[in-house]
């Protein structure tokens, strides 16, 4: 095992260069405390989610990574359409992205290739294909209806059902890797005018 440098000064060193020693050592310290404190300050504001899985196909891809603002929904409201991150409720150790489609009172019906909410059918020029499946949710209080842009092989709301408002991180706002695939997630009107 090779040894290890002794950083400490030697008492020999004369006292100029010991006031030297210890304000290079503070300052050191001090530089990796200052980066430590900014990197946990930025990591609590925005944070990085890698899709996994096709379910967002078109709009994402698997393997890209998402710049994630954690702190969105403290000062505004979740909107249709919008692409959030989310701990997914059967196994909240696991990070999901997905689409709004529901908010909490909304009634969300599928049928015939269309999906409806309140009545009013959506306008979705970034699915893969319209869903094959069918049915109807009413969203519970405190709750959000999420579908993935691959509607059909995708697990989502249909499948496993709702959203936990407390589980929501934060809304997609950017692809930021790979380099070739950067730019940013704009929320559709997803309401015919």
């Amino acid at each position: 095992m090779e040894d290890q440098p002794d950083l400490t000064p030697d008492p020999a060193m004369p006292l100029s260069a010991r006031k030297k020693f210890v304000h290079a050592a503070l300052e050191i310290a001090q530089m990796l405390l200052m980066a430590l404190a900014l990197y946990f300050l930025i990591d609590s504001v925005l944070g990085r989610v890698q899709v996994q899985k096709i379910s967002m196909e078109p709009t994402l891809q698997a393997g890209e990574i998402l710049l994630v603002n954690k702190l969105a929904y403290r000062f505004s409201q979740i909107e249709h359409g919008q692409i959030i991150t989310f701990h997914y409720p059967l196994q909240p150790q696991l990070d999901y992205v997905k689409r709004v489609i529901g908010l909490p009172g909304d009634v969300v019906e599928v049928q015939d290739g269309q999906v409806r909410v309140n009545g009013r059918q959506l306008y979705e020029p970034y699915i893969s294909a319209p869903p094959e499946y069918s049915g109807i949710w009413e969203v519970p209080s405190g709750q959000l209806f999420v579908l993935g842009d691959n509607r059909n092989p995708s697990a989502d709301s249909h499948v496993w059902g709702f959203v936990p408002l407390e589980n929501v991180i934060g809304k997609a706002m950017a692809v930021y890797w790979p380099l070739n695939r950067v730019r940013l997630l704009r929320t559709p009107a997803i309401f015919s005018p």
